[in-house]
């Protein structure tokens, strides 16, 4: 008995307490409705400029100098490979194509008056094939680039010694486009 007064009363705390819970329920509040607001005449409408789109600046290309020329390459007797005393000079004429890049060259191939004129013609096309190798292996465009042998035909010293023959061992690299 006493168990059933203990479970009565607990049931009789818990009835009360719910009913205190319902009663104690916020109240909502409905808002008020606002002020009218007048109605101002909207402003015509522009369509929003189109957004600026920074663009990446454009290299331009340096005016191409009228007394732009090319150094002179060198070569040993009967041979058509670019001497090691000649790279530096090949680089500053590669670089000198680089930077006008509107330029279009031929290179001629030349000989001393030694040897046939056939073989000297075969030796002077080796030659300017092998500068025009070098330009397009450091980048250089090959569409910008002829090549054509004079073999023994256009010397730059005429005399019969090695110091004549030297000078017309070469290859010059001559303008034909700006």
């Amino acid at each position: 008995m006493y168990k059933g007064k203990v479970l009565m009363f607990l049931a009789l705390g818990l009835s009360i307490s719910l009913a205190g819970l319902n009663g104690c329920a916020s109240k909502k509040q409905m808002p008020e409705k606002p002020a009218p607001v007048k109605e101002v005449p909207a402003a015509p409408t522009r369509p929003a400029p189109p957004a600026v789109v920074p663009k990446a600046p454009v290299q331009e290309e340096s005016a191409v100098p009228r007394d732009l020329s090319f150094a002179t390459i060198y070569f040993d007797y009967d041979k058509s490979d670019i001497r090691s005393d000649q790279r530096d000079v090949l680089n500053r004429n590669a670089q000198l194509m680089s930077k006008y890049n509107t330029v279009r060259i031929r290179i001629e191939g030349h000989c001393d008056e030694r040897g046939t004129e056939e073989y000297n013609i075969a030796l002077g096309q080796r030659r300017a094939d092998s500068i025009s190798r070098y330009l397009t292996d450091y980048g250089i465009s090959g569409s910008r680039i002829s090549t054509v042998s004079y073999g023994e035909m256009r010397p730059v010293d005429t005399g019969n010694n090695e110091s004549a023959w030297s000078k017309n061992r070469r290859g010059e690299i001559i303008i034909t486009d700006r």
